[in-house]
């Protein structure tokens, strides 16, 4: 999905209530809450029927009326690797409805993009993107450079194009994704959100775990001072999904006030809120805000096994959405 060179895996805790970085005021009320459950938009629209007409969504996707890849473009502004992509009909790999999304990645030591954008009519500084995801049941990609989920940017694609390896600098982009990361635990990994912001330690992007352990990529020198989630962060356990299951991801992304770290990323699968990780600082000017969604795969290299993975049922929405309500009998 987002290219990246060799890691140097540095791993620094963040603590607390640190400092905040200069210029910048630090969140001292308490945060306000955030909802779980069939709390959101799905909860009125069960099966997600009519979702799509709902003021708050913006995009909607859940591939029923796609019969091929090629499909793909009337709903996506950008479909990359569509040979790599299957429209997936056998039950056992369609979570609702009679379709899903089928990406495949290929035996190769280059790093191979597998994804879907839709760019947003409106930019907007606050997204909710929620998907519905498997990972096969043999998935396993032991090393290397992986990209597997949903991503939230803002400018990251100028002109259509990925931008990797250019860090943010507060004024010309930033992007969340919400992903596994395979390191030394069991596949596929346990879930985190790689994020370009202005405080990464380097070139590339960070992953933030729900506990507040931060692994950045190619390290600045002279390194950054670690990340201040504030006050009112609580840290919580790692999540690793399980393979051939599907769940529910959704994530949150609160662009800042420029000058305040008012901002925030939330994570939920199947409805629980797994991390909240408030006091973030995005942007120093209001001019940038959340121009695309997207979901996919990359893998670099990808030497074990072809790798697959399936989506299903995905929402962009201004408000919280949560998981598909059932169909009342």
């Amino acid at each position: 999905m987002l290219m990246r060179s060799s890691w140097l895996v540095l791993t620094f805790m963040m603590l607390a209530g640190a400092v905040a970085a200069a210029g910048q005021t630090t969140a001292s009320a308490a945060l306000p809450p955030l909802p779980e459950g069939d709390a959101g938009i799905a909860a009125k629209y069960p099966g997600d029927a009519g979702i799509e007409r709902d003021a708050a969504v913006l995009f909607h996707d859940d591939f029923e009326e796609c019969a091929e890849p090629a499909d793909l473009h009337q709903k996506w502004s950008a479909v990359s690797h569509e040979m790599n992509m299957r429209i997936a009909e056998e039950p056992a790999n369609v979570h609702h409805g009679k379709r899903a999304l089928e990406v495949a990645m290929p035996l190769q030591r280059e790093g191979l993009s597998i994804e879907l954008r839709r760019q947003l009519a409106n930019e907007q500084d606050v997204l909710f993107l929620r998907f519905y995801a498997k990972f096969e049941k043999g998935y396993d990609h032991p090393g290397g450079s992986s990209h597997n989920g949903g991503v939230i940017a803002a400018h990251y694609y100028p002109g259509g194009r990925a931008t990797p390896g250019i860090p943010a600098d507060g004024s010309n982009k930033f992007l969340v994704g919400f992903e596994t990361e395979r390191g030394d635990s069991p596949s596929p990994g346990p879930l985190n959100m790689y994020v370009y912001h202005p405080e990464q330690g380097g070139s590339f992007g960070d992953h933030i775990y729900p506990t507040g352990k931060v692994v950045p990529s190619i390290i600045r020198s002279p390194a950054p001072p670690p990340i201040s989630f504030g006050p009112h962060f609580i840290p919580r356990p790692d999540f690793i999904p399980e393979l051939d299951r599907w769940y529910c991801y959704e994530f949150m992304v609160q662009a800042n006030t420029p000058g305040q770290r008012d901002g925030r990323v939330a994570l939920w699968v199947d409805g629980k809120l797994i991390a909240d990780f408030p006091n973030f600082r995005f942007r120093d000017v209001a001019s940038l805000k959340i121009d695309s969604v997207g979901i996919g795969l990359y893998l670099r290299p990808n030497i074990v096994r072809v790798n697959e993975k399936w989506f299903d049922d995905v929402v962009a929405a201004t408000s919280y959405i949560g998981p598909i309500a059932e169909l009342k009998k």
